[in-house]
């Protein structure tokens, strides 16, 4: 193979740096490249290095925008990392793939049979086929699933595996993948992206297409529903949004038209699964597991995990729920099982491996151990078990010191290690710094049971180290993605998802039910939204109001900012704040004007409110179109980038704080045009009327409430108005007059302006009675009658008799009991909604973090 230098890509891939004694991907002799990856690399040369990077940069764009993030495990600048997706695929010839696809076929068949019998009949373990201390010492075992799995053919539904070449092109196996395997959707997302990037190079490689696969994948799950349910209710099983590949649960959902729940959304009741949602509960007949199965019930495995449901194994037994995969499953990633594969290939299907496994010893044997021990420094030592603090060791590397200790640890405990020779990976293009460059590589295929046979996924996700000639391609060490591309071998016939009703025949619509977890978030998605616009229209009336004031050099300016400073930490909750303040602290607010903004460790502040709005729509991001998330993600990452960031100052931001406005409007505008009037936008907007209102009464409060002279009033009231953006409506309404009692008729009193106490009250009360209820429709529920008594209390109010002055007090008393009343009612109000309709349990975010399926 080459040894050249690497040039740029413009100056052809015959200067591509392979690496010796290593397989690369491309090249089929040492000097000559496979006549595919010829016409591909022909391509991308003649786009050249600048346009492929600005093709990288656009697929990078693409998925940041669609939210394809990957949570990474103590990270402490990010919890949520982008999406690396390299422009330069994997090519597979049809040839090979056929060998490829065969060899997963063979081995889910296995799989499935070795899991059938582990907790069936356990004729492997009785006939010595199977060590009795491999299978029992491993922590996928699961007692309590023995002779519970349903009767049918193809128990393991999903199947995963990671391939690599060793450096004489030979395909191997590095670990089997069943307890949740994941990085499907993942796979499905970069071929989304690759065929916005590289639209005319994809289509002219014919490259086929992953849709069968997840119709496949769809199939398969309705067909495992029990009592042959021809229309099942399909639910995602998810530790929640703090597990790494969060994204992928979501996407998969939307894409497969399931629902998305987590264990506190479902509930066990007469030996039956059932799903929380407003509407009451919906039977559950086919779970897609994406929790360890271990947490998944807490009466039979792990009595503190929070991410199940007690009781789910006995609706299992019961035989009325399936899982994909089965409970148990995860005994099948037990590497120790590697080693006696081929003998159990030949008991089963009577055939050798098509895809054989890493060479591997299991230390349980005396004769593999002895070998382990005497080949410590060539082989990498793996536990069975993957639990916390359970890692692989490249014995090579260690001290003598901690050799001997790994010594005495497999000595102990022969049967929970194994050994496996040291596979280098194969290389493969990859761009970097706009060069091509090799990388070690590895594939992760899919495989689904349907229709009696298993499907393979005609392609799959790759995964290549970000280092040259680092082995390690996992995305918690900064791993980056590529797509795989299958070549077909003849044109190929579009699949769609969609099933196709006879002609002429309507199809009754399907509601999806709305959790309980759901509803909370959409719910705090619409608060969030408000706290963050009401803030930041606030901010930007100080704001213009300091700039006249240091200008201008105006008394009554001062006076007037010395009111808008305190109602500022009043309407945003930053106590202390300007209130009851030094007079220095109002004559120089800029500190506390930055803090206000930037400060995310402060409750209340414009950071800290987009970072809860943003966590609140990330937990509900299936539920959200295309077009509404990018507007979330540019949200979050401009005020990222522009705010954050920077070490900006006060004159700086009102632009910044323009921005943030408009894009709080694109959401507010893209939710309303697009989700239908059902319970999701009920709630969401139900928490937007309930948080205008309380951030106006608030403002009001902080403000016309106190008695000031005409001059100063006049002040005010015209910055409460640009505040709530209704200066122009009342301008036109009241032409050139100023008054308080007329302001209140405009923001507390008009039904019909939309940033009105009233409007907000109307519009509450229509949600409120929208909402799903009990049985007893001839009494009003709690929530009902706190709304009617609020409405009806606003509604009988006279704007002249609210600002009948008090002097003994220097304010309005009756407007501001009026105020403080309803906002009593609000609070209440908000607590009841939750209570009524909020129940699921609160999740521990570090079993939500380190749970769920397998690392990428």
């Amino acid at each position: 193979m080459s040894n050249a230098e690497p040039n740029a890509l413009d100056a052809g891939a015959q200067y591509y740096p392979t690496q010796l004694g290593i397989y690369d991907e491309m090249y089929a002799t040492d000097n000559k490249a496979f006549p595919y990856w010829e016409r591909f690399m022909a391509s991308l040369e003649a786009m050249g290095s600048e346009k492929l990077e600005l093709r990288r940069r656009e697929a990078q764009r693409l998925l940041r925008e669609n939210g394809v993030t990957y949570n990474v495990y103590g990270d402490s600048q990010s919890l949520t990392r982008p999406w690396m997706l390299d422009p330069v695929p994997l090519l597979i010839s049809s040839e090979e793939w056929t060998i490829i696809e065969a060899g997963l076929k063979q081995r889910a068949e296995l799989l499935n049979l070795i899991f059938k019998d582990i907790y069936g009949q356990q004729q492997l373990l009785k006939k010595g086929l199977l060590p009795v201390e491999l299978i029992f010492g491993h922590e996928g075992f699961l007692r309590p699933c023995v002779d519970e799995l349903q009767d049918r053919q193809r128990c393991l539904t999903i199947y995963s595996a990671n391939l690599a070449r060793d450096p004489k092109g030979r395909m191997w196996v590095l670990d089997d993948r069943t307890q949740a395997p994941s990085g499907s959707g993942y796979a499905l997302e970069n071929r989304t992206v690759m065929t916005r990037v590289l639209p005319d190079i994809l289509r002219e490689t014919k490259v086929l297409r992953l849709s069968g696969f997840f119709k496949a994948l769809h199939k398969g799950l309705v067909d495992i529903a029990p009592h042959n349910k021809e229309d099942p209710r399909i639910v995602v099983l998810t530790p929640g949004p703090l597990n790494e590949t969060y994204f992928e649960h979501a996407y998969l959902a939307a894409h497969l038209g399931l629902t998305l729940v987590q264990g506190g959304d479902l509930t066990v009741r007469d030996g039956r699964l059932w799903l929380k949602s407003l509407s009451g509960l919906q039977l559950v007949d086919v779970i897609l597991r994406r929790v360890d199965d271990s947490f998944c019930d807490p009466l039979e495995f792990r009595s503190n995990s929070q991410l199940g449901v007690a009781g789910l194994l006995e609706v299992v037994r019961r035989g009325n729920v399936a899982i994909a995969n089965p409970l148990g499953s995860s005994i099948l990633e037990n590497p120790g099982l590697l080693a006696f594969l081929p003998r159990l290939a030949r008991h089963f299907l009577n055939e050798e491996l098509r895809l054989p496994s890493v060479a591997t010893w299991w230390c349980g044997q005396r004769r593999e151990r002895d070998f382990v021990l005497q080949n410590l420094d060539n082989l990498v030592i793996k536990p069975i078990n993957r639990s916390f603090g359970n890692h692989t060791v490249f014995a090579g590397g260690l001290s003598s010191e901690e050799k001997n200790r790994l010594r005495e640890r497999i000595l102990a405990k022969p049967h929970l290690f194994i050994g496996q020779e040291q596979v280098g990976f194969s290389t493969l293009p990859a761009f970097v710094d706009q060069r091509i460059e090799p990388r070690n590589a590895v594939l992760r295929n899919f495989v689904v049971a349907s229709d009696d046979q298993y499907v393979v996924m005609p392609g799959g996700l790759t995964r290549i180290a970000r280092q040259k000639d680092d082995f390690i391609v996992s995305n918690q060490a900064g791993g980056i993605s590529k797509d795989t591309w299958v070549l077909a071998s003849e044109p190929e016939k579009p699949v769609s998802l969609w099933n196709q009703p006879k002609r002429n025949q309507l199809i009754d619509a399907i509601i999806e039910p709305l959790t309980s977890r759901a509803a909370d978030n959409l719910f705090w998605v619409g608060r969030h939204l408000e706290r963050i616009e009401t803030s930041a229209r606030l901010m930007r009336t100080v704001l213009v109001k300091l700039r006249e004031t240091l200008e201008q050099k105006d008394p009554l300016d001062t006076d007037c900012l010395a009111i808008l400073l305190p109602s500022l930490t009043q309407v945003t909750g930053t106590y202390p704040g300007f209130v009851k303040c030094e007079p220095n602290f109002l004559t120089s607010p800029e500190t506390e004007l930055l803090a206000v903004t930037k400060n995310s460790e402060r409750k209340g502040t414009l950071t800290a409110n987009i970072q809860a709005f943003v966590q609140a729509a990330f937990s509900i991001r299936d539920l959200w179109s295309q077009d509404t998330w990018r507007c979330v993600d540019s949200i979050q990452r401009r005020w990222q980038q522009r705010i954050i960031n920077n070490d900006i100052n006060v004159e700086q931001l009102q632009h910044h704080l323009d921005e943030l406005i408009t894009g709080i409007v694109a959401f507010s505008g893209l939710t309303s045009e697009s989700m239908t009037r059902e319970a999701a936008w009920l709630m969401l907007d139900s928490g937007r009327r309930l948080e205008r209102a309380l951030g106006l009464i608030a403002l009001l409060r902080s403000t016309v409430v106190l008695q000031n002279d005409d001059a100063l009033q006049n002040q005010v009231l015209e910055s409460v108005l640009v505040s709530t953006d209704s200066l122009t409506i009342y301008q036109r309404r009241y032409r050139s007059f100023i008054q308080l009692p007329m302001v209140l008729e405009l923001l507390l009193l008009d039904e019909t302006h939309p940033r009105s106490v009233a409007y907000q009250l109307n519009r509450l009360s229509m949600h409120i009675g929208a909402l799903p209820r009990g049985n007893d429709k001839n009494h009003l529920s709690e929530e009902e009658r706190l709304i009617l008594k609020a409405y009806t209390n606003l509604r009988l109010s006279d704007a002249l008799e609210l600002t009948l002055p008090n002097k003994n007090k220097g304010i309005y008393s009756n407007l501001d009991t009026l105020l403080s009343n309803t906002a009593t009612l609000l609070w209440r109000i908000a607590e009841v909604i939750a209570e009524a309709y909020f129940s699921h349990s609160q999740t521990s975010q570090l079993m939500m973090l380190k749970t769920g399926e397998d690392d990428l």
